[in-house]
């Protein structure tokens, strides 16, 4: 069985490494934080945004539905507040099969 790496996780993100991380700008970020009221990120004394994992996973949810499954705002929201559940096991079990598609093309490049 090959060496499995840890991912190194923060517990916070600076509003810079988010927005690198999707790549957008940071002005979009701070306007999801205002219209998704799942997006929650701490601020310290000088208004610097800090952001959780769970605050990341909140933003990929919400990136997947705006962008990949072309939901408006409205519905985005619409859909955060009847589905967040859901739509939290839906990314999870996504995330871990692109994590696996990733391992078999490195195992098949490597054959």
């Amino acid at each position: 069985m090959p060496y499995k790496e840890r991912e190194i996780s923060k517990m916070y993100y600076t509003m810079g490494e988010v927005a690198i991380l999707f790549d957008v700008n940071q002005s979009l970020i701070r306007f999801y934080e205002k219209e998704f009221d799942v997006l929650q990120p701490k601020k310290n004394k000088k208004g610097n945004r800090y952001f959780t994992p769970e605050d990341i996973e909140n933003l990929k949810i919400i990136f997947h539905l705006i962008r990949d499954k072309g939901y408006t705002l409205n519905g985005a929201k619409e859909y955060l507040k009847n589905n967040m559940a859901d739509s939290k096991d839906s990314h999870r079990v996504i995330s871990s099969l692109e994590s696996l598609k990733k391992f078999l093309i490195e195992v098949r490049d490597q054959l």
